[in-house]
C-alpha cells in the first residue's frame, strides 16, 4: 500500500482535472484531492456547518470553518476570527505591516507567497479562469467562486445587528465594525483610524503623495483606482448613472445618491453648532469649517488659504492665467465650468430666473437675488463709516473710496480717475467709443451700453417695473418711486435747507446747495483761477485748456469738444430726428 501510495503521489499527470467545461485541467499529487475537486464542479458538498448551514466537501474545511464561529483562532488586535493558526499569523502581518515577500519584477512586497503568486500574473497577463455566465477571467479559481455568488445572488452571511446579507464572511466582518465602532488601523503620521486596512493603505497616500494611477489621457494621476475610473468618464463623456425623478446623470453612483436626496427632501446630515441639514457629508464638513474658521488649503504662490480644495485649483489660476474652458460660440474663456455655463446663456438668450414681483428675468439666480431686494427695499451692505447702505457689496466697496479717496483706475486717453474697474470701462465706452452695439427694435436707435437700451424701451412698451409696496403705483424709474416713497408714505429721508427749508432727496444736492447759502468755493484748478461750489461745476474747466474732444457723433464718427456742439451737429447731419433721444437719457437710478 505504502509503494502504491507512493506511485500515486509520483505520476502527476495521471491525477488531473479534465473538466472542459470549466477550463479546468487542474493537476493533484493524489486521487483524494482530484476527487474533492471533481465535486467542487458538481457541485456535491457533503458535510454542513450546523450553525450557518454552509457546506463543504471535506471534514478538514468543515473543522477549519467551524473554528471561525468557536474563535479559537481570534485577532487580539480587531477581533477577527480565522480557520488555523497559518491564517491568523498571516492577518496579524497586516497590522505589523510585515511582508515578508517580494515581487522580483517590480519590488512589491506581499504578506503571503500565494499573494505574491496572484501578483505574478499581473505581469505575465495570465488569466486562466473564466466564468461561463459572463465570461470574465481570473488569475485564481477562488475568485471565480465569489464572482458566481454574483450571479446566483446566494449570502450566505447575515449579521445579527440589522440583518444585511453578505456575499463572503470577511465582508461581515467588516461590516459588524460599524456596529461596534472599532477602527483597529490607525495611520502612524496624524492618527486617524480605520475600520479596513484597504482604506488605510488609500489614506497613507495623502501623506506620501503617492499617485500610482494614471489617465492615459491628459495624465493626470490618482491615489485610488476607483477615482481614475470615474475620471475616465469626463473623456468618454460616459455618463451611467440616471435619476428617475428628473433623468439627470452622473458619472458616479454616490453623487446620485446625493442628488435623489434633493427630490425626497432629504437632509440627513446636521450641523451641531447651528442646526443647518446638508444632503452629503462632505456638504456638512466643508460648513463645519465656516464656524471653525479652518482654511486647509493655502496657495503656495500667494499664501492665500481656502475652505476647499476645489476653491484654491480655481485660483492658482489666476497665477497660472489657466482658462480651460472655451465658448464654442465666441472663443471666450473662462476658469470654471459654471461661469462658462452662464456665459453660454448670453448667447442662447435663456434667462431662468424670473422675478415674482415685475417679471424680469435674469441668467443667474443670484443676479434675482440681488435685483428682489429693490422690491423689499433692502440693503443689508451698511458702511461703517458714514452708515449709509446698500443694495450689494460692490456698491459698498466702490462707495468705499470716498472715504479713502483712493482713485487706482487712471483712463488712458483723458486725465480722469476712477475708484474700480467697472466704471472705468463704463466711462471709456461712454465716452471715447463710437461703438453702438445695442440696437432698438422698434425704432432703430443704437446705444453704447445695454442698460441704456433697457431705459430707452420703456419708452416704446411704457412698462413700470418699480412697484410701491404700500400702495398700488408703479413708476418708470427708480429715483421716482424713491420720491413717491418720501412724498406719499414718508419712507426715507429728506434733506431740507435750513435757510429756505428746501427738501432734496439726494446729500450730494443738499450739500450743493448749502455752499451756496454759505457762498463757500471749495473747489478750485491750479491751472486758472476758477472757483466753483461744486466739484461737478470743474467739469467743464479741463475742456476748456485743453484740445481734447470728447463727444462723438454717432452717425458719421465726428469728434466734438462740447456737448451742445455735437447736438446741433446731429440734427444738421441727420433728419432723423429722433436720433437725438439717444443723446438723453433719464437719470439712472444710485
Amino acid at each position: 500500500m505504502e509503494v502504491e501510495a507512493k506511485g500515486e503521489r509520483s505520476d502527476i499527470t495521471q491525477h488531473s482535472c479534465n473538466d472542459e467545461r470549466r477550463l479546468c485541467n487542474k493537476r493533484f499529487k493524489t486521487k483524494k484531492h482530484l476527487t474533492t475537486r471533481t465535486n467542487l464542479h458538481v457541485g456535491e458538498s457533503r458535510y454542513s456547518c450546523s450553525e450557518c448551514e454552509k457546506h463543504f466537501l471535506s471534514p478538514k474545511n468543515l473543522r477549519d470553518h467551524v473554528n471561525i464561529h468557536t474563535g479559537k483562532y481570534k485577532c487580539t488586535e480587531c477581533g477577527k476570527c480565522c480557520r488555523s493558526s497559518a491564517e491568523l499569523t498571516v492577518h496579524r502581518r497586516s497590522h505589523s505591516g510585515e511582508k515578508p515577500f517580494e515581487c522580483t519584477d517590480c519590488g512589491k512586497r506581499f504578506t503571503t507567497p500565494s499573494n505574491l503568486q496572484v501578483h505574478s500574473s499581473v505581469h505575465s497577463e495570465e488569466k486562466p479562469v473564466e466564468c461561463t455566465v459572463c465570461g470574465r477571467r481570473f488569475t485564481q479559481s477562488v475568485h471565480l467562486v465569489r464572482h458566481k455568488r454574483i450571479h446566483s445572488g446566494k449570502k450566505s452571511f447575515r449579521c445579527t445587528d440589522c440583518g444585511k446579507q453578505f456575499v463572503e464572511s470577511s465582508q461581515l466582518v467588516r461590516h459588524n465594525r460599524i456596529h461596534s465602532g472599532q477602527k483597529p488601523f490607525e495611520c502612524t503620521v496624524c492618527g486617524k483610524r480605520f475600520v479596513e486596512s484597504g482604506n488605510l493603505k488609500v489614506h497613507s497616500r495623502i501623506h506620501s503623495g503617492e499617485k500610482p494611477f494614471e489617465c492615459h489621457v491628459c495624465g493626470k494621476r490618482f491615489a485610488r483606482s476607483d477615482h481614475l475610473v470615474v475620471h475616465n468618464r469626463i473623456h468618454s463623456g460616459q455618463k451611467p448613472f440616471e435619476c428617475t425623478v428628473c433623468g439627470k446623470r452622473f458619472v458616479a453612483s454616490g453623487n446620485l445618491k446625493v442628488h435623489s436626496r434633493i427630490h425626497r427632501k432629504e437632509k440627513p446630515f446636521q450641523c451641531t453648532v447651528c442646526g443647518k441639514r446638508f444632503p452629503g457629508s462632505s456638504d456638512l464638513l466643508r460648513h463645519k469649517r465656516i464656524h471653525s474658521g479652518q482654511k486647509p488649503f493655502e496657495c503656495t504662490v500667494c499664501g492665500k488659504r481656502f475652505v476647499e480644495s476645489g476653491n484654491l485649483k480655481v485660483h492658482s489660476r489666476i497665477h497660472s492665467g489657466e482658462k480651460p474652458f472655451e465658448c464654442t460660440v465666441c472663443g471666450k474663456r473662462f476658469t470654471t465650468l459654471g461661469n462658462l455655463v452662464r456665459h453660454n446663456r448670453i448667447h442662447s438668450g435663456m434667462k431662468t430666473f424670473e422675478c415674482s414681483v415685475c417679471g424680469k428675468r435674469f441668467v443667474q439666480s443670484g443676479h434675482l437675488k440681488v435685483h428682489s431686494r429693490i422690491h423689499r427695499g433692502e440693503k443689508p451692505c451698511k458702511c461703517h463709516v458714514c452708515n449709509k447702505a446698500f443694495d450689494r457689496l460692490v456698491n459698498l466697496q466702490n462707495h468705499m473710496s470716498v472715504h479713502t479717496g483712493e482713485m487706482s483706475y487712471k483712463c488712458s486717453l483723458c486725465d480722469k480717475s476712477f475708484s474700480n474697474a467697472s466704471t472705468l470701462c463704463r466711462h471709456k465706452r461712454r465716452l471715447h467709443s463710437n461703438v453702438r452695439p445695442y440696437h432698438c427694435p422698434d425704432c432703430g436707435l443704437m446705444f453704447k451700453t445695454n442698460l441704456s437700451l433697457k431705459q430707452h424701451h420703456r419708452i416704446h412698451t411704457g412698462s413700470k417695473p418699480y412697484s410701491c409696496k404700500h400702495c398700488s403705483d408703479c413708476f418708470t424709474w427708480h429715483y421716482q418711486l424713491k420720491e413717491h416713497l418720501l412724498k406719499s408714505h414718508s419712507k426715507g429721508t429728506w434733506f431740507t435747507c435750513e435757510v429756505r427749508h428746501k427738501k432734496f432727496r439726494r446729500s450730494d444736492d443738499h450739500k450743493k446747495h448749502v455752499l451756496k447759502h454759505d457762498d463757500v468755493k471749495a473747489y478750485a484748478r491750479s491751472e486758472c483761477t476758477l472757483q466753483v461750489h461744486a466739484a461737478d461745476a470743474l467739469k467743464s474747466c479741463p475742456t476748456v485748456h485743453s484740445d481734447f474732444k470728447q463727444f462723438c457723433c454717432g452717425k458719421c464718427g465726428k469728434y466734438f469738444k462740447y456737448q451742445n456742439d455735437v447736438i446741433e451737429h446731429f440734427e444738421r447731419c441727420t433728419d432723423d430726428i429722433l436720433g437725438i433721444i439717444s443723446l438723453f437719457k433719464p437719470r439712472v437710478s444710485e
